[in-house]
This record gives structure tokens, sequence and C-alpha cells, in this order.
């Protein structure tokens, strides 16, 4: 398929997914920037920019909130956290944290992205969703991004004498590390 990019609609046998959501996500981002005016920073669309769903930036400090309203409110109920990531884009602010949310319900997806420097936390989300636990481990691991009030903020595919956060752009693609014996094993950790 010469000359075309992401931007180009793709046909599938479940339609123009796109087309089928656009008139829904221009209500529902009406309102949150509405509701949320000065916590939205910015809001990309499918077609002006190369991504499927909208992508929402908003204030770290009121992400919490509008995942909550994503969530719970009405004329959302994006009630699944499909995935927390993250990506380091090399300039301040380095990391945008990305939440992935589905809706059940309207069969409609959307991502909300959250900007943090070097160094800042993020709050977490595991008030929400009991499954952010694990993802916002995974993004602390990986590119070292703290989530403030998190439950349990340890790495966990790493070894935790691991030096360094894999994933950054920073971090040599040679930058092994070996261990010459197992973890310790954290017996307060395990349960009967």
């Amino acid at each position: 398929m010469r000359g075309t990019d992401i931007r180009t609609p793709v046909s599938t046998i479940y339609g123009d997914f796109t087309q089928k959501h656009a008139e829904r996500w221009k209500l529902q981002v009406e309102a949150l920037q509405k509701k949320f005016a000065g916590a939205i920073e910015e809001v990309r669309w499918p077609g002006t920019y190369p991504t499927e769903v909208p992508i929402i930036y908003v204030a770290k400090e009121s992400i919490v909130d509008v995942l909550r309203e994503l969530k719970e409110g009405a004329d959302f109920q994006y009630d699944f956290l499909a995935d927390i990531t993250a990506t380091d884009e090399e300039i301040e602010p380095r990391f945008e944290v990305v939440y992935n949310l589905s809706s059940f319900s309207s069969d409609s997806r959307i991502r909300v992205k959250a900007r943090a420097c070097d160094g800042e936390d993020v709050p977490t989300a595991t008030s929400l969703w009991k499954g952010a636990n694990w993802a916002e481990r995974e993004v602390f691991d990986m590119f070292g991004v703290k989530f403030r009030g998190h439950p349990d903020l340890r790495r966990i595919l790493m070894d935790e004498r691991w030096q360094g956060y894999p994933l950054r752009k920073d971090y040599p693609l040679r930058g092994y590390q070996l261990f010459p014996d197992t973890q310790p094993i954290h017996t307060e950790l395990l349960k009967d």
C-alpha cells in the first residue's frame, strides 16, 4: 500500500473504528474540557495526528480526577484499564505516562497521558483500578517514574539490585548487570 501512513483509515470487518466513535469522542472531550478546564493540556485527534483514538493530555496533579470521571461518569464509562505504560521523550517533561482505557458498553477506547519531568512523581491510579498496581510497578521498574500513594512501589521485572531503568533512551545498549547469586527472598511478602 504505497503512499499510506498511520493516518490512512484501513477497512476491517468491524468497520472504521475512528468514524464509528468520532461524534462520541467529540462530545466526551468537550465535556472533559468543560469540567476540567485547566487540567486538559492538549487533545490529539485521529486523522490529524498518527493515532487511532483521541489522546487527552492531562496535568499530572489532576490525572486521578479525570480518570475517575472517565471510569464512573455516565457519559463515559471507560470501565476497563487496558494498560499503563510510559514513553521517554528525552526532553523535559521527559516522560509521558500513558493510560489506555476501554468501554465495554460502547466498545470504545480512549488514551490519556500525563507528562512528568525526571524525578517528579505521578499520583497512583490504584484507588480506581486494582490492576493499576502491577502496571505502575512496571513503569517504575523500566522508566523510574514514581507513583505517589502506590501501596507497594518496587521493582517487578528486574532484580531489585539492578541499577538504572532499561527503557530510558539513555540507558546503555550493553548495560548488562550480572549477579553471582539469586535475589534475596523477602519472607514477609510470602502468604500462606
